[in-house]
């Protein structure tokens, strides 16, 4: 039986692949073919614990397929390699980019899973002359890892920081460069995107306001949405989880704030497809 806040079960998210791709994506699987958007984005656009994520919220609103390419903690290394994925965004009618952070993709300082970035892979020798102290074969998750290297050398850590921001910057102008069908960005938070000085490890972790604007002459739009206060104040109202799952749960959006995502890129999406008409 499955419940909602707390819940029984997570939603059946019917894994599937397309084509050659190793990356499992949530189901069921779509026919690509004719007119559809195609949808790339971490967890939030994979729709964890929720029964209708955004991708499907926004196929009602624009009467167009929208397929789900979201994986659960990804980074922009899941997609940039994958040739599979990217003939599938090049032909479709538009593809919406979920912003990720810049914590989950291998750089000069660590290398993570090709697939699931958010696993932590091995530092670098840079890394280590930074951080000499640390033993870094105790890390599994670069948030765990990032987070205790703030915490025990934050003025070394600035240097980290600078250079996830400059390779997240240079994986994106590659991800795009790739994708010939318009592309629509979606910034996807709690807040809105911070200046350039921000120190926080909010998600989308160390994007900030500078960046995104550097990418602006790339794309057709960037979404930007600031989950309101009454979507982030329902919590996990309408999640469906397993009760040991609950604190996973807190972290990620509702459903209510998936409406508000919906509502945003629909807008976007109507004016861009009936230009491409």
């Amino acid at each position: 039986m499955t419940f909602a806040n707390p819940g029984g079960a997570a939603p059946d998210y019917l894994p599937c692949r397309y084509g050659k791709s190793r990356l499992v994506f949530r189901g069921p699987r779509r026919r690509l073919e004719g007119d559809y958007v195609a949808m790339l984005g971490g967890t939030e656009t994979y729709g964890k614990f929720i029964e209708r994520p955004f991708p499907d919220l926004a196929e009602d609103r624009i009467g167009a397929v929208c397929v789900n390419f979201g994986c659960v903690n990804a980074g922009i290394d899941a997609f940039v390699n994958d040739t599979e994925l990217m003939d599938a965004a090049n032909r479709a009618r538009a593809t919406v980019v979920q912003i990720m952070g810049a914590q989950n993709m291998s750089n000069r300082l660590y290398s993570v899973h090709p697939r699931r970035n958010d696993r932590f892979v091995k530092a670098s020798t840079m890394l280590q002359a930074i951080y000499r102290e640390v033993d870094f074969t105790e890390f599994h998750f670069t948030r765990h890892m990032l987070t205790k290297l703030q915490y025990i050398g934050p003025d070394r850590f600035a240097m980290v920081r600078d250079e996830l921001k400059q390779a997240w910057t240079a994986r994106m102008h590659l991800l795009l460069q790739r994708i010939r069908s318009p592309v629509l960005l979606l910034w996807f938070a709690d807040h809105a995107p911070p200046p350039r000085d921000d120190t926080s490890m909010r998600d989308p972790c160390f994007v900030d306001r500078d960046m995104l604007e550097e990418l602006r002459p790339l794309v057709a739009d960037i979404v930007e949405l600031k989950v309101s206060r009454a979507a982030l104040s329902a919590g996990t109202e309408g999640m469906v989880y397993d009760p040991m799952d609950v604190n996973a749960a807190r972290e990620l959006m509702g459903p209510a704030a998936h409406e508000e995502a919906a509502d945003a890129l629909s807008a976007a999406l109507s004016g861009l497809l009936k230009k491409r008409h």
